[in-house]
């Protein structure tokens, strides 16, 4: 079982608590209007697919239903840290950890 940490409720619970919500810091064009059938396609559907250290975004479902974002190793499954919604994405080096 996964463990996730809240950093709004300051919990860390049980995966079954949360919803997972996609790629995290994709930003949405401008004026979608302006794009192209396939830049459109790629917007919506083409995301990294990353071995190790992926930035996703996570909703507390069962708690305050707020979004946030964590880093999750792909590889062994394991949450590196989650961080409100709004931040700027953390720098992994600073924290030791190798993208």
């Amino acid at each position: 079982m996964l463990l996730i940490h809240c950093p709004y409720c300051d919990e860390t619970l049980p995966e079954a608590e949360f919803a997972y919500a996609g790629e995290a810091h994709i930003i949405r064009p401008a004026d979608p209007s302006t794009l192209t059938d396939e830049e459109w396609r790629d917007f919506l559907f083409i995301r990294s697919n990353a071995r190790g250290p992926h930035y996703e975004r996570w909703r507390h479902v069962h708690g305050c239903a707020r979004f946030f974002n964590a880093v999750r190793d792909t590889v062994s499954d394991r949450f590196l840290l989650t961080y409100k919604a709004g931040e700027k994405r953390p720098d992994l080096a600073s924290l030791g950890v190798a993208e």
